[in-house]
């Protein structure tokens, strides 16, 4: 092929007209792009828009009527002892719950990747993730009987120890926490499979460096693995925060929100207002702001966690 030395084009191509190959190839890609784009301008953006649309109108879906109220419902908010409670509440929970599950899932994933056997790694690592498999719902259900006050698994085993038996979803101390037991063992399973495949992709001439040298494994850990995981740690912890904001299932089936609002979600009280309450202008303003949350919390942790990473 004769190409110009100082342009290095195709000779013949005059300078600013698109080369055929590179025009289709850019229409396929529009086109494998086109259903994607759809889908989520259908079932992403356009209901997003919508609730902004509606967060400004006093309306009730029964009513078939709606009121212009402006700012009202943003306004309202920051008097509602009850949403400032439920805001309280989901940072509680998601604080408390991602960093529980970090930990875990990365002390869990390093023991799994340390077993030699293939088989038992693979046995391992499938026994942690059976959990995630099962609907939310159906996990939560059984966890409620187990947390039952009279015939519950975890008072009997407190009974053989000769403790008192607790009200697991009822005591305002042990509500949270109780969800949070039930979240962690429904959900950690994904985050132990992604920190193996982050632990497998480190280059093993690192430890095996490390080793020549006399490092201990702790550190080893702290020197090594800790900083060459900064991208998994960075995807977990997005993922993971984002998830655990959207809580809804295991609260709205374990305590509905209860005791004394202690487990009373975001999430939660937007849906009550919207289909309890019918409320459904000031739920759109509550979303909106549970969105504006999400997406402030995110944009920081990408802040924060994107470094350059080079091995």
């Amino acid at each position: 092929m004769n190409l110009d030395t100082a342009t290095g084009r195709n000779k013949g191509i005059e300078p600013g007209i698109e080369r055929p190959g590179r025009k289709n190839g850019r229409k396929f890609i529009y086109l494998s792009l086109a259903p994607v784009l759809l889908l989520f301008g259908v079932f992403a953006f356009l209901p997003i828009g919508w609730s902004l649309g509606l967060s400004v109108f006093k309306y009730n879906p029964l009513s078939g009527s709606a009121l212009f109220v402006g700012a009202d419902n943003y306004i309202r908010m920051l008097g509602d002892s009850v949403f400032l409670k439920s805001l309280w509440v989901t940072f509680k929970f998601v604080i408390i719950a991602v960093m529980v599950n970090i930990i875990i899932t990365l002390m869990i994933a390093v023991a799994i990747q340390r077993i030699r056997s293939g088989w038992l790694r693979s046995l391992m690592r499938t026994l942690f993730f059976l959990p995630t498999i099962a609907p939310l719902a159906g996990t939560a259900i059984v966890w409620s009987t187990m947390f039952n006050f009279n015939h519950g698994l975890f008072n009997i085993l407190l009974d053989k120890m000769h403790m008192a038996p607790i009200q697991w979803l009822s005591d305002p101390h042990y509500a949270l926490y109780s969800v949070i037991m039930m979240t962690l063992w429904a959900d950690i399973g994904y985050n132990i499979v992604l920190f193996i495949a982050g632990l497998d992709s480190i280059p093993e001439m690192y430890y095996e460096a490390a080793i020549l040298d006399g490092a201990s494994r702790w550190h080893i850990f702290k020197d090594i693995t800790l900083p060459l995981l900064r991208r998994s740690m960075l995807f977990i912890s997005v993922t993971t925060v984002v998830s655990y904001f959207q809580a809804f299932a295991q609260f709205q089936i374990m305590t509905k929100g209860e005791p004394f609002n202690e487990t009373r979600v975001l999430a939660l009280h937007i849906y009550e207002q919207a289909f309890s309450n019918s409320n459904m202008g000031y739920a759109s303003a509550m979303a909106t702001v549970f969105l504006m949350i999400i997406l402030v919390v995110t944009l920081l942790q990408l802040k924060w966690g994107r470094t350059e990473w080079e091995y």
